[in-house]
């Protein structure tokens, strides 16, 4: 399903094909007052500066394109009697830099390198503010994407500070309820070492906030928190008591988070700029 970008209150659908952006032409072509939007891109495409921009995009991108239909293309283009449909140019090219689909969010959508040149031919100023809101809406994902990533690697840390707790802390035939405390008690060890305080301090300290302290932590202190983790599943292995492992965590905890916070992309995905 594509995404979706609103330049001058035309909304554009766009598409990522392995791993490469894809905007929709037909989409972007509602900038020209008069035309339907497939009759503007046909007019695009018989433009002879246009084939040529097309053929050296796809001779740099595309191993499998056919210069030899596209010098066929080339010839003709100009002409007055010379037509092309996208579909055509596909086809008959093996291109890669147009896309043709179908259905309900069917349309022509090009490479983002194609589509910027199409807007420029639609208007200088459309094109600029497409430009500024599609990278506006990529750096929003790649803030996302690093999001994630933390997430996913705070799961699976997780996943083996709780699976340390198991093997080594947890006797055999232990009540539910007394193992959920040992995680508990476990969890306020990072807590501790890292917010310096329990969980329960935390909820008697915002009594109006939902959630837990780890809720409102910040990008670095959850960095951190990921990493202690793993040392502390590593720390329970080794028979470390839970004191020296706190002592530990706390000195680790310290270090990391003076570096992360002089790290500006961390900074900057923390307060969301």
């Amino acid at each position: 399903m594509p995404n979706k970008m609103n330049v001058l209150a035309i909304e554009i659908n766009r598409l990522s094909v392995n791993d490469e952006d894809y905007i929709c032409i037909t989409d972007v072509a509602k900038a020209k007052t008069t035309g339907t939007s497939d009759d503007i891109i046909k007019n695009w495409l018989r433009n002879r500066n246009t084939i040529e921009f097309l053929g050296i995009w796809e001779q740099l991108n595309n191993p499998h394109f056919k210069p030899v239909e596209f010098d066929g293309f080339k010839k003709q283009a100009g002409l007055n009697s010379f037509t092309l449909t996208p579909k055509q140019w596909i086809e008959t090219t093996n291109a890669i830099g147009l896309i043709s689909k179908s259905g309900r969010y069917g349309g022509t959508y090009a490479h983002k390198d194609i589509a910027f040149e199409f807007a420029s031919w639609i208007s200088v100023e459309f094109k600029l503010y497409l430009i500024k809101e599609f990278e506006r809406l990529k750096e929003l994902e790649y803030k996302q994407l690093g999001w994630d990533i933390r997430r996913n690697l705070a799961k699976i840390n997780y996943r083996i500070h709780t699976d340390a707790i198991k093997q080594n802390l947890i006797p055999p035939q232990i009540t539910k309820q007394k193992a959920s405390f040992i995680y508990a008690n476990e969890a306020d060890v990072l807590n501790v070492a890292l917010f310096g305080i329990t969980a329960k301090e935390w909820r008697e300290q915002n009594p109006d906030l939902s959630g837990n302290i780890r809720d409102f932590a910040t990008a670095a202190q959850l960095i951190c928190l990921s990493n202690l983790e793993t040392l502390n599943a590593l720390f329970i292995q080794q028979k470390i008591s839970q004191s020296e492992r706190l002592l530990k965590l706390n000195q680790i905890a310290i270090q990391q988070m003076n570096i992360l916070a002089a790290d500006t992309n961390i900074n900057q995905l923390t307060s969301g700029e």
